[in-house]
């Protein structure tokens, strides 16, 4: 059976991580590499670190926050927010990414990821979607989950993968910061549509949240930002409770 993931995400505004609901009422967290180190110390399988306010302040991802979180780790190092092109993808694997995430750009050119899979290749190339529950459906929304598109969240994550995604981040905005749990609805239906990896994201307040989202999910990894950041759940604590719940994670921690 495949290991599941546990990935520890840091959203960064102003070069400090920070956390809210919904992204509103932002708290600060700390400094992004000393953050990145302790949850890689307490044993997390990867980090992301998601630059929320690149896209809607309309710059480019802060390299200089990107290199220096990258230096002091030893897993895999996920970075997005401001990848517009593939030269901002470029300069972010450069800086000491092993993997690109990209949103709003995908969206509006989805070739975009093709361009960056032939040159770096799909498994450096996550194609993060957030989502909301609308009129019964699951809709793409943009620019840190702001904006609304239009466009459905399983035909978008089936052309993502069809592009050449090697990963889908996959948000629930609606549960983003509230600590209820992920929406394994969600999780699931687009874990069924895509034959590549999906990421739980959105929700994550309790070790039973993680179980469930990769029993019922069907998720390959779940990733969470303030249960971790706030003390609410040790990753080095959490693994043990997966294992006994028979959910295969990298062991011992």
């Amino acid at each position: 059976m495949q290991t599941k993931r546990i990935i520890a995400c840091l959203d960064v505004d102003g070069g400090r991580v920070v956390k809210g609901v919904q992204v509103h009422d932002l708290r600060d967290a700390g400094d992004p590499a000393d953050c990145a180190a302790a949850h890689a110390r307490d044993g997390a399988d990867e980090i992301v670190l998601l630059d929320i306010t690149a896209t809607s302040d309309k710059r480019n991802t802060m390299l200089d926050v990107v290199s220096r979180t990258a230096r002091g780790l030893f897993i895999p190092f996920t970075v997005g927010g401001g990848i517009r092109e593939l030269c901002d993808a470029a300069a972010v694997f450069e800086a000491g990414a092993d993997k690109i995430a990209i949103n709003s750009a995908a969206v509006k050119d989805p070739a975009l990821i093709g361009r960056i899979a032939a040159r770096f290749g799909s498994q450096a190339v996550v194609v993060a979607i957030d989502a909301r529950r609308v009129n019964g459906g699951f809709e793409v929304f943009v620019a840190g989950g702001r904006t609304p598109t239009g466009r459905d969240v399983l035909q978008w994550a089936r052309e993502a993968a069809g592009c050449g995604a090697g990963e889908i981040l996959l948000t629930s905005m609606d549960r983003d910061g509230t600590q209820a749990g992920f929406d394994c609805e969600l999780v699931q239906m687009v874990a069924g549509a895509v034959s590549i990896p999906v990421i739980a994201s959105g929700g994550a307040g309790s070790a039973r949240d993680f179980i469930e989202v990769f029993q019922s999910g069907r998720a390959d990894a779940a990733l969470a930002a303030s249960i971790f950041h706030f003390g609410i759940e040790n990753i080095a604590q959490l693994k043990p409770e997966l294992h006994a719940a028979n959910v295969p994670v990298r062991w011992p921690c």
